[in-house]
């Protein structure tokens, strides 16, 4: 059966799976037909609009990149090749397979039972978060059920971090009782709450730093297109530094610059179709709870306090073109390569999972209300120590990439995944499992259940106390720059 599942996702791959998984779904949602059938379809075709740009625009990064670093002479041995490896080897390891059906049983047991609000088996293909780990447990220990409850243990607390923020991210990015939910973009909801009052105190959430501040202030430089184009050159700048003389490496720049300008672009369009597949999910869960005559701002509070209400976990492209999320994350490219360069101890490259940061960034987003300084300051802390966790885990995770039969570039000697293993809440929880000690594996246990517990008994004043913590910032006045969904 396992290889039956394997063989499923490595033909059909995720632009058909995920369809037929929402399909599924809007149907046991009593969704019409018709309705449902067009869910599927728009998730195909946004997960294809998203495989198409991804893939045409990662080699140009790569590209850049690799001169940048050629231009400055440093060596990190390490190098991001990108989440995809991390994918099939998931999907190649026994343990892995074994938690995407032994996960799919304890996501419906989960949500069915009230101790998670998140349907989770709507955003099934990104469980492959999930599995790594296990995998790379496996791969270091050989205990399978050690590694099968580790991956368990990660949906479990991911389940929790994403119900924490999920009343903020269904709010800011506009689609009704909807939240992300795969490990991998999750964890940095964490210290986007536990900073923020120190931004505060800095000034930061006084500081219009939003999409919608660059338009009126900037005019046409303030546009998503424009600022790619600026930000652009100046990347093609840094990776062209010993030949600004020549033709050709202008020729580069300026291309560069356009491409980059086409995501910004393009991006939001595409997302704005793949959202289409969950707002009308989203919109029956709200119809079995909501009083339509109440305005957007009662609804929102009762929403707040409604304890039978729960979400569906959709993918995290539903976000990705968002105005702040896709401006933030693009500028977050270029600082976290010179992060990488100075960090003392550092030995990891990001390179191929650059263009993931906006997936990386979406709850820091959403907790700070579009706050794009505050974005920034949050992703330079959480990414710089996610550096040394995925420094760290180097050894460990080539070797089980390799070993799952994944084929490691020429001339790498270490690779990673910048998005899956620059991640120092999921690093540290990793090392406490596998030292195999009861007593360090029984502290994360323990911390899981007293958040679950916390969040069980007080999750209305959680989100309000977010609530009234996202209006601390200023500028941010509505959803005018926000896609529009559903339309």
């Amino acid at each position: 059966m396992l290889q039956t599942f394997n063989d499923i996702f490595q033909t059909f791959g995720a632009s058909v799976v995920v369809p037929v998984m929402i399909f599924i779904v809007a149907l046991f949602l009593r969704v019409r037909v018709r309705t449902a059938m067009m869910s599927a379809f728009y998730a195909g075709v946004g997960l294809t609009g998203f495989t198409w740009i991804i893939s045409s625009f990662t080699p140009v990064v790569t590209k850049i990149i690799k001169q940048m670093v050629d231009g400055t002479g440093i060596h990190l041995p390490i190098v991001d090749i990108g989440w995809q490896a991390g994918s099939l080897a998931s999907f190649g390891s026994t343990v892995g397979l074994s938690f995407f059906v032994f996960g799919l049983i304890l996501e419906l047991v989960l949500f069915f039972t009230g101790i998670t609000k998140i349907f989770m088996p709507s955003n099934l293909w990104n469980n492959f978060g999930f599995m790594i780990w296990g995998t790379l447990c496996f791969y270091v220990t050989h205990n399978f059920w050690l590694s099968l409850a580790l991956s368990s243990f990660m949906l479990l607390y991911t389940l929790v971090i994403a119900e924490m923020q999920a009343d903020r991210w269904s709010s800011y990015y506009g689609v009704k009782n909807a939240t992300v939910c795969s490990i991998h973009n999750m964890e940095q909801a964490v210290p986007a709450i536990l900073l923020d009052p120190l931004w505060n105190l800095l000034g930061l959430n006084k500081v219009k730093m939003t999409p919608e501040y660059f338009k009126n202030k900037l005019g046409a430089f303030g546009e998503p297109t424009t600022l790619g184009a600026i930000l652009g050159v100046i990347i093609g700048v840094l990776g062209n530094l010993g030949k600004l003389g020549t033709l050709a490496a202008w020729g580069q720049i300026l291309t560069f610059a356009i491409q980059l300008a086409a995501v910004m672009t393009i991006f939001p369009l595409v997302t704005g179709v793949f959202a289409k597949a969950f707002s009308p999910l989203a919109e029956e869960i709200d119809k079995r709870r909501k009083i339509s005559t109440k305005s957007e701002e009662e609804e929102e509070e009762e929403a707040i306090h409604d304890k039978k209400r729960w979400f569906l976990a959709v993918d995290d492209g539903v976000g990705y073109g968002e105005p702040a999320t896709i401006i933030s994350g693009v500028l977050l490219i270029p600082i976290m390569v010179v992060i990488a360069f100075l960090l003392p101890g550092n030995k990891t490259l990001p390179v191929v999972d650059l263009i993931s940061i906006p997936f990386m960034v979406e709850s820091i987003v959403a907790v700070t209300r579009g706050n794009i300084l505050k974005v920034i300051c949050n992703g330079i802390v959480w990414f710089s120590m996610g550096l040394y966790a995925s420094s760290w885990l180097g050894t460990i995770y080539t070797g089980a990439i390799s070993h799952y039969g994944v084929a490691i570039p020429a001339g790498i000697v270490l690779i990673t995944s910048f998005n899956l293993m620059a991640r120092p809440l999921n690093a540290l929880i990793f090392a406490a499992w596998i030292s195999q000690s009861p007593i360090w594996i029984g502290i994360t246990i323990v911390a899981y259940i007293a958040f679950a517990v916390l969040l069980r008994t007080h999750r209305s004043q959680i989100w309000v106390y977010l609530k009234k913590m996202s209006e601390k910032n200023a500028g941010f006045e509505g959803s005018k720059d926000k896609i529009t969904y559903g339309e």
